[in-house]
């Protein structure tokens, strides 16, 4: 859906090298020796003696549910193949092997214990949170395709004038606002190309071309805190903070709005100090000049009135009972009816982040379905531990895994495994404002993370600009990373401790 940007091919390109270099390398041997560790590790505990897990009870298929699961953080965490092909496997494997359609021999119930739902397990394509990521897709296709994101950035961009620090402050707080309702990737590409006529203004001995080009990754990064659809991370803490048979705390897109879009606005302000301070501007006006606009036909006017009427339903969602998943199919109603968008543009949904994001809705299912979940908190002492320590711990590992690998495989390993554990310390995490300041803590670190141009799809965008070292993306990188993760944490602790939410 942003292809049409000028300057993707460039970050295309990257990631194409990048995948090749990962999973067809001239040397194999690396590659191998990953695979080995994985076999190994997955049959290994596929085969062990069950008493050897602590685990009280646990059956077979519990057992293979634990196995499924490390072949997954392994998988992940290696990056053995693609994240979404890892997806895939987790659920064919738990459709052969743990559920009520499976190889026949490996699934007698009086043997193996207790087994999963094969609909159920599918289903995970189907969940509620994953029409919540198409109908994202969908708005931000219609609004590419007939220039409405290209009329807004020109409209909302004027009024920050010439002055090279506003334009930078500009820069910050639109993209920012996009990436809250679009995909951060699909924000960059566009901004990064209204900066390209700005670029040839600029001295290339000064800093102004490489403030302008990190504005643009951060501001997408932090932006994605601000809405529940603006990062996949985001999606998958509300699933679990709003499933039924969990939290149910069924806390709304206007909700969650109330409490981030600040901390966005107050960290896009902190970030655009930051840039002027490393890297200052020695010519002191830029003018703007943004080719594009929207486009003349009934179809701009559908697009226009149905992405602020699916906004407005979202921000409302308290009033009018109509949930964000549902309200999320509202548009890809509308423009499926009116040929707004046809069956090609459905071939630019990112079906490989949709399918990424229902593995690990696959494997939360898994632990809870199959009883592993009930099993292990009775057998380990979760009351115990320090809710502080749960907090910290889960922020801090989040940040790590998603500087390296996808912050959605980072979010699908952790947000199951802390739901349980949180669930399991009841009453103690009061003092930080329960499970959801947990979630909701790991999502905001999920997206602080910035450091490497691998790190996210933005910060690959504006490093393929040349513009941009890697060690000036480390440095803006992690100061913002600790800056964002202490405000949004002590903002969440604050918000739950005063149950606002």
């Amino acid at each position: 859906m942003f292809h049409i940007y000028e300057g993707f091919h460039l970050v295309d390109t990257y990631h194409k090298m990048r995948h090749q270099r990962k999973y067809h390398p001239a040397d194999g041997t690396v590659r191998l020796t990953k695979i080995l560790l994985v076999l190994v590790v997955t049959l290994l505990l596929w085969n062990m003696p069950a008493d050897w897990f602590g685990i009280k009870d646990l059956t077979v298929i519990q057992q293979r549910v634990i196995a499924i699961f490390a072949f997954a953080t392994l998988m992940w965490i290696l990056e053995v193949v693609s994240s979404w092909a890892t997806s895939i496997a987790i659920i064919v494997l738990m459709l052969l092997f743990c559920s009520d359609s499976g190889f026949l021999p490996m699934v007698n119930e009086e043997e193996v214990g207790k087994l999963l739902s094969y609909k159920s397990v599918m289903a995970s394509f189907a969940d509620p949170v994953i029409m919540l990521f198409i109908g994202g897709f969908v708005l931000a296709i219609a609004a590419t395709k007939t220039g409405l994101d290209a009329q807004l950035a020109k409209v909302l961009l004027k009024p920050f004038g010439t002055r090279s620090e506003m334009v930078l402050l500009g820069f910050l707080l639109i993209t920012g606002l996009f990436s809250m309702f679009v995909s951060n990737t699909a924000t960059a590409a566009m901004m990064l190309t209204f900066l390209t006529p700005v670029f040839r203004q600029l001295p290339p001995e000064g800093k102004g071309r490489i403030a302008l080009a990190m504005s643009i990754p951060v501001a997408a990064n932090l932006g994605g805190m601000g809405t529940p659809i603006g990062t996949p991370p985001n999606t998958i803490a509300l699933k679990y903070l709003n499933d039924p048979a969990g939290l149910d705390m069924n806390l709304g897109f206007g909700q969650w709005m109330m409490v981030m879009f600040p901390l966005v606005v107050v960290l896009l302000f902190i970030s655009w100090r930051l840039l002027l301070l490393f890297f200052p501007f020695s010519q002191k006006r830029v003018e703007l000049n943004i080719e594009g606009g929207i486009q003349k036909g009934y179809q701009s006017w559908v697009v226009i009135v149905t992405f602020f009427l699916t906004v407005a339903l979202w921000l409302t969602d308290r009033f009018t009972g109509i949930n964000s998943n549902t309200v999320a199919l509202v548009p890809f109603m509308i423009f499926a009816l009116t040929g707004v968008i046809n069956k090609r543009d459905l071939e630019q949904i990112n079906w490989s982040v949709i399918w990424m994001v229902a593995g690990g809705f696959a494997l939360g299912y898994g632990l809870n379905a199959s009883g592993l979940a009930a099993n292990a908190v009775e057998s380990i002492p979760f009351g115990e531990f320090s809710p502080i320590l749960i907090l910290i711990l889960g922020g801090a590992i989040c940040y790590l895994l998603s500087n390296f690998i996808s912050n959605s495989a980072t979010a699908a390993l952790l947000m199951p495994i802390l739901a349980i554990v949180c669930g399991a310390m009841g009453d103690k995490l009061d003092p930080i404002g329960g499970t959801g300041t947990v979630l909701i803590g790991v999502a905001i670190a999920a997206s602080s993370a910035m450091i490497l141009p691998i790190s996210t799809p933005p910060n690959a965008l504006a490093f393929a600009t040349g513009h941009v070292k890697q060690n000036d993306m480390a440095k803006v990188g992690i100061i913002m990373g600790v800056v964002a993760m202490a405000l949004g944490i002590g903002l969440i602790y604050l918000v739950g401790t005063l149950h606002v939410i």
